[in-house]
């Protein structure tokens, strides 16, 4: 399970969303994850389940990405959709004497897995279709205002890039370090609760030592290369909007106020 974790992934490509500016991918994520707490109407999630699938399509990136990064948080959906179904009040559709499956329980349970569900594949797509850099330098110019009343705007946006780009490779590191205890005859996973928590130390352990030593390395690469913050810094790659980027946003805006529609009047 620890591999099928593909926030911070990119996915090189030349799509649309590809070479879009990152700003309007994160403006665009933010304000769909904004939508989708908005609306409660198992209409208008279809119809924002539709748009995400047709970005992936338009991004050339295989569906099978978005799924494979819910199923991380899959034991937790299914805990929500159980709760939802059996404690909800309304309708009775099944009675099973301790507990009954209501209609309301149902498409309340329906409205939290889809939400959750494009929660994590917007977020995704948006890694998926942006390098590291390109990342860094739309949060830090999104933040630019911020900079009048010292806010270290550009370290705080080179710390979560690097946060985010570090996902997939302590992942593969874990799963490396996993396979290479369960060669030794470590017994992992299995057990009770407090047996299993005690088979993960022998992976914990040289995990921390493996990111402090990573990370030790990359301060002193960028040391080396004269990296003092955003303190007289240019970028090599100027951020400009252009044409793809107005009509990627007026689509979007588009599809939010159909995704609206939907919601008030059905």
């Amino acid at each position: 399970m620890i591999r099928n974790i593909t926030l911070g992934q990119y996915l090189p490509g030349s799509s649309p969303l590809h070479r879009a500016d990152p700003r309007t991918k994160i403006i665009i994520t933010m304000m769909f994850m904004v939508l989708l707490f908005i609306i409660n109407s198992i209409w208008a999630l279809l119809a924002a389940f539709v748009f995400v699938t047709a970005a992936f399509k338009i991004a050339h990136i295989p569906f099978k990405f978005a799924i494979k990064g819910v199923r991380p948080v899959l034991y937790i959906i299914l805990f929500t959709v159980v709760l939802n179904m059996f404690l909800t009040e309304g309708k009775v559709l099944v009675n099973l004497g301790f507990a009954k499956i209501t209609e309301e329980g149902l498409l309340l349970a329906a409205i939290v897995s889809l939400r959750v569900f494009m929660l994590i594949a917007s977020a995704s797509i948006m890694t998926y279709t942006s390098t590291p850099i390109m990342l860094t330098d739309g949060i830090e110019k999104l933040l630019a205002l911020l900079k009048k009343i010292k806010v270290p705007v550009h370290e705080m946006a080179m710390m979560m890039t690097i946060a985010l780009r570090f996902i997939p490779t302590l992942i593969d590191e874990t799963d490396k370090i996993m396979k290479a205890q369960a060669a030794r005859g470590a017994d992992i996973g299995t057990g009770n609760v407090f047996e299993r928590a005690k088979s993960f130390i022998p992976i914990l352990i040289p995990l921390f030592v493996s990111s402090f030593r990573r990370a030790d390395d990359l301060a002193i690469a960028m040391e080396a290369r004269c990296y003092r913050g955003s303190e007289g810094r240019t970028s090599m790659r100027v951020l400009k909007y252009g044409r793809i980027d107005v009509a990627i946003f007026l689509s979007f805006c588009i599809i939010c106020a159909g995704i609206l529609m939907i919601h008030y009047l059905i």
